[in-house]
């Protein structure tokens, strides 16, 4: 079974999709299943993280804004990829870093998330995208 998610996102930061992929997951009427997604774009990652507190979001974004600056930071002098703007390449890059799938074991129709844990597709481009995850339950 196989479906794409449409997000839409309005910049940089993590957007929440555990409930879109919980209802459809739930849907399935499938005993136990590996459930995979996978975002189809190479400036966007996936990841599960703390869903209970939203400060996890901000200092992760935080975190990877300081560990790969925009291209117009002078520490990011040496990028030859820049013709899309200062966000593109450093996009690439922390899309490089992180997972863009990841896997989740559903057991009677529902993913086996911990109690604090959502699925997040972390938007690394500045301006609004629309993103498509793919996903496979079997």
């Amino acid at each position: 079974m196989h479906t794409t998610f449409q997000i839409e996102t309005r910049g940089q930061g993590l957007y929440e999709i555990t409930g879109q992929v919980a209802a459809w997951v739930a849907g399935a009427e499938i005993d136990a299943a590996a459930l995979t997604l996978f975002v189809r774009h190479t400036s966007a990652s996936l990841v599960i993280q703390e869903n209970a507190d939203p400060q996890v979001r901000t200092d992760l974004r935080a975190f990877f804004h300081r560990l790969v600056p925009p291209g117009n930071d002078p520490s990011m002098a040496y990028l030859t990829h820049t013709d899309e703007g200062p966000d593109d390449m450093p996009a690439h890059i922390k899309a490089a870093l992180l997972p863009v799938s990841i896997t989740i074991p559903t057991i009677r129709g529902q993913m086996t998330l911990g109690i604090w844990q959502g699925i997040y597709l972390f938007e690394h481009r500045s301006q609004p995208h629309q993103r498509e995850v793919a996903a496979l339950l079997r």
